[in-house]
């Protein structure tokens, strides 16, 4: 039998490279895994893996075109994550136009699948703040969530998949949530959640908002992205959660961790929300790089959120790895 023709966008990312390293291990010689890399990006870590390496960049449509041409499965994990005001016209641009670049070469190309990477960023949540309230697939986005342009852009770009599924693709939906954890690969990729869970390990970051997410280990998510191939319903959309925790309680399980320095946590709320939102705006308008903190994302951050889990379980067979485990692997 022949290996089957892949494509992952966005290899060269923290989860894109977890993917890689899940696809090639679980199937060895029966994938031929493609990868997609930008000009100036690092993929020195791919070195001696059997990946063809092709350069493209999402934002041309053309290279998107020639570099699915001939993949039997995309996955689409490129991506832009920003959270400040400045970076709304390149969210647009790189999550949603992308996007829209990929499902179009998928439908011209005669793709059989494409999972697309989206976010629990991209799901509905509650309109006001009363307690913890579970989000599912079907929680339907809000109006006041496109403030946050991260949202804003995973929402559209999750319309551009729906429109590739009215246009007759096979497509499915990964929604993640807050991923963190250590993969596969010496040199692989790392990301900025775990540099803040590092930070509060040092207690170098004391401040901690009222609210709470969902957490998931970076190897469920790519675990959650080859089910999704083989398991998921086309058109719809998995919320990929591993545990639910109030920021607090975040801070509480990094303070129980041996040689933690965890600092008692300053609550952010109020005028200090506020005042810390504007610098994460200013300090990304200065430097000119993606902060993780500003005014809607502490706005967000003050709302205590869930979201199910249930339908990856029972659709895609997917377990969650227990969160202190993947807390380890980080500070490790």
């Amino acid at each position: 039998m022949s290996a089957i023709p892949i494509l992952i966008t966005g290899a060269t990312g923290y989860l894109g490279a977890q993917l890689v390293f899940g696809l090639l291990r679980k199937y060895g010689d029966g994938v031929a895994c493609r990868a997609t890399v930008r000009s100036g990006s690092d993929a020195g870590f791919l070195k001696g893996l059997p990946v063809e390496i092709v350069a493209a960049d999402m934002h041309d449509p053309h290279a998107v075109a020639e570099a699915v041409h001939g993949a039997e499965v995309v996955f689409h994990c490129a991506g832009l994550i920003a959270y400040t005001s400045n970076y709304r016209d390149l969210l647009y641009e790189t999550n949603v136009l992308g996007t829209r670049n990929v499902v179009d070469a998928c439908l011209a190309g005669g793709v059989r699948r494409l999972v697309a990477t989206s976010s629990i960023a991209a799901v509905g949540m509650p309109e006001h703040q009363s307690g913890s309230r579970e989000s599912n697939e079907s929680s339907a986005f809000s109006e006041w969530q496109r403030r946050n342009p991260y949202m804003e852009s995973k929402h559209l770009a999750e319309l551009e998949c729906r429109r590739g599924a009215a246009e007759g693709l096979d497509v499915v939906m990964v929604n993640p949530g807050v991923v963190i954890g250590k993969g596969e690969g010496k040199d692989s990729p790392g990301s900025s959640s775990n540099d803040v869970l590092r930070m509060i390990y040092r207690g170098s970051l004391p401040f901690c908002p009222d609210g709470g997410t969902g957490f998931v280990d970076v190897r469920d998510v790519a675990d959650a992205h080859i089910a999704a191939w083989h398991h998921g319903r086309t058109g719809e959309r998995y919320i990929v959660v591993g545990e639910n925790l109030s920021f607090r309680e975040l801070f509480d399980r990094i303070a129980e961790l041996p040689g933690s320095r965890a600092k008692q946590p300053v609550r952010v709320a109020g005028a200090l929300a506020s005042v810390t939102g504007l610098g994460g705006e200013l300090w990304s308008w200065l430097s000119g790089r993606p902060s993780f903190i500003s005014i809607e994302s502490l706005r967000q951050a003050s709302r205590l959120t869930a979201y199910s889990n249930r339908r990856s379980v029972q659709e895609l067979g997917m377990s969650y790895r227990p969160f202190d485990e993947t807390l380890k692997t980080v500070i490790s």
